[in-house]
């Protein structure tokens, strides 16, 4: 068998909004295109079959905690990440860079051997260099390999985003270096620099010169704001290769999604729907919905009667409000599920409506309608 090499087209644009399409061994990818978070190889309170059904193409797994736990080597011995989880999607892994920065305690970060820190499970020392992220996500049997970069704070001092933004590049170099030559896998680079335009495209031009095979923007829902994050598309997706694929890592919300495809983004990844779900929270093509509301207790209309790529509308707001009431896991694994598959509806009309050219006209219509 003939395996398929890895590639991405841009089949139609409306101004910068892109639809487009990444081939992958393992299946195709419609962008734009939002991946559900399986961090530790499960997305949380669902099975991989139901996620497929609800249109997903991609999932997105994590270095740093399948490193810490249960380890690489007993992936590996499953015969990699898709058959110890039983998925047959394309898995992108992030770096295990933002997780080392934001979850452990870290004891250093040296330019040479990478981020020295503590478990956040049991305290157990790591040491993640550029190529050891790279060793662990080949050895996952990833489709999509991040380059190891460092994540910041949001800050306004430029001289530690600049410093912070050049170790990056340097890891991202040794990075590539590690993932060496394979058609069949891809390894994207990620843009860094903070709030500063300066230092966004000075990342992009370094990635440029070392040759990725997409390109992310990271660094970003960090705590900015909409406006900040925006700008920062704004200064640089231009510049970006228009024939490779634009990840904005870790965002977002609907209307975070729509503004950065407005911006030419093509993937997107964020715990939001996930997380949400499980604390009682659903998406709807009616707004946002809180199903613990006691506004709820006796409403026995479907949580959304819009919806039309799952069979969810048999269970009623009223019983969805009682599970969430009485701490029954079955409310939080339907409204995952419910919010996945909203983000995979929204979705399939962003790239319908860029087909039809009428991109700008959808968003808006979205956005005021649906207040979401």
């Amino acid at each position: 068998m003939t395996l398929k090499k890895f590639s991405f087209n841009v089949k139609e644009k409306d101004n910068q909004a892109r639809l487009g399409i990444i081939k992958t061994q393992r299946g195709n990818i419609h962008t734009p295109a939002f991946m559900p978070v399986g961090t530790q190889a499960t997305v949380k309170g669902t099975f991989i079959d139901d996620i497929i059904k609800t249109g997903s193409e991609i999932i997105l797994s994590n270095t740093y905690h399948l490193m810490i736990r249960p380890g690489v080597e007993r992936i590996e011995s499953a015969g990699g990440l898709h058959q110890f989880m039983n998925c047959n999607l394309p898995i992108l892994t992030d770096s295990g860079g933002f997780q080392v920065m934001s979850l452990s305690k870290l004891n250093k970060i040296d330019k040479e051997k990478g981020a020295i820190f503590q478990s956040h499970i049991d305290g157990k020392k790591f040491i993640l260099s550029p190529e050891e992220s790279i060793r662990i996500q080949k050895s996952l049997n990833s489709d999509i390999v991040m380059s190891m970069d460092e994540c910041p704070k949001k800050s306004s001092n430029y001289k530690k985003i600049k410093s912070s933004m050049e170790l990056s590049m340097y890891w991202a170099n040794r990075s590539k270096n590690a993932f060496g030559t394979n058609p069949q896998k891809a390894i994207f680079g990620i843009i860094q620099g903070g709030l500063f335009k300066d230092l966004r495209i000075s990342s992009l031009e370094k990635l440029l010169n070392i040759d990725f095979n997409g390109y992310a923007v990271g660094g970003l829902a960090v705590g900015e704001s909409q406006i900040e994050m925006f700008k920062v598309l704004d200064d640089i997706t231009k510049l970006m290769p228009d024939k490779k694929p634009r990840y904005l890592m870790g965002v977002g919300t609907p209307s975070d999604i729509l503004g950065a495809v407005k911006r030419g983004i093509d993937m997107f990844d964020c715990v939001l729907p996930t997380r949400s779900g499980r604390t009682g929270l659903a998406f709807t093509w009616n707004g946002r919905v809180n199903i613990r509301n006691a506004k709820y207790r006796n409403d026995n209309r479907p949580l959304d009667i819009k919806t039309s790529n799952f069979s969810l509308n048999k269970y009623s707001k009223n019983y969805l409000n009682h599970l969430f009431n009485t701490n029954e896991m079955l409310g939080s694994m339907l409204l995952t599920l419910h919010n996945i598959n909203f983000y995979q509806e929204l979705m399939f009309k962003i790239r319908k409506n860029i087909k039809m050219v009428h991109f700008m006209n959808s968003m808006i219509n979205i956005l005021i309608r649906y207040n979401i």
